[in-house]
């Protein structure tokens, strides 16, 4: 059941409210609905974390939070799922949203070598800049109604499933 293979998965929501960083969403991380597990959150949560994974920016975490909270959907899963993208992951997504962006604009590749350098930030928005911007929105936005719609099928599927089961054994 998907309920309980993501709650095993998640972080205790009183290590969550003690966060430094979410200090700054006071009394609205009170809400229940923020901390409740159900399909429509979850479906929601997926959304979220899944969209801000694809976008580069720095604390992705607080930006999740921040659109999880008005949108009432689980923070803890929304928060989790940002981590798609880490140290591990990053290069290989963000070379594939490069593409897509490239792809989109109509642009060849171009080569590029990657340098921890100020200078090389600089020049790289200008040259690889735009299409990676693109192709990480683009990314996001799919990732983003994929999950929902997975999430929102799998676990309608799980339900049915439990539902078939207890008919059949109380026939």
């Amino acid at each position: 059941m998907p309920k309980k293979t993501i709650q095993r998965f998640l972080p205790d929501h009183n290590k969550i409210k003690q966060q430094k960083s979410l200090k700054i969403f006071g009394s609205l991380l009170h809400d229940a609905n923020l901390w409740h597990l159900n399909r429509r959150s979850a479906r929601g949560a997926f959304s979220v974390g899944l969209f801000f994974a694809f976008i580069p920016v720095p604390f992705q975490m607080v930006l999740a939070a921040a659109l999880a909270i008005p949108f009432r959907v689980n923070l803890p899963l929304s928060i989790a799922l940002v981590w798609i993208t880490n140290p591990l992951t990053m290069p290989p997504i963000f070379y594939a949203s490069y593409q897509v962006g490239a792809f989109a604009l109509g642009q060849e590749e171009q080569p590029f070598h990657f340098e921890a350098s100020w200078n090389w930030l600089v020049e790289s928005l200008s040259t690889i800049g735009p299409a990676f911007m693109v192709g990480s929105l683009i990314c996001a936005c799919l990732a983003a109604i994929l999950g929902f719609f997975v999430i929102d099928f799998l676990w309608r599927r799980s339900v049915n499933k439990a539902w078939a089961e207890r008919n059949q054994q109380s026939s």
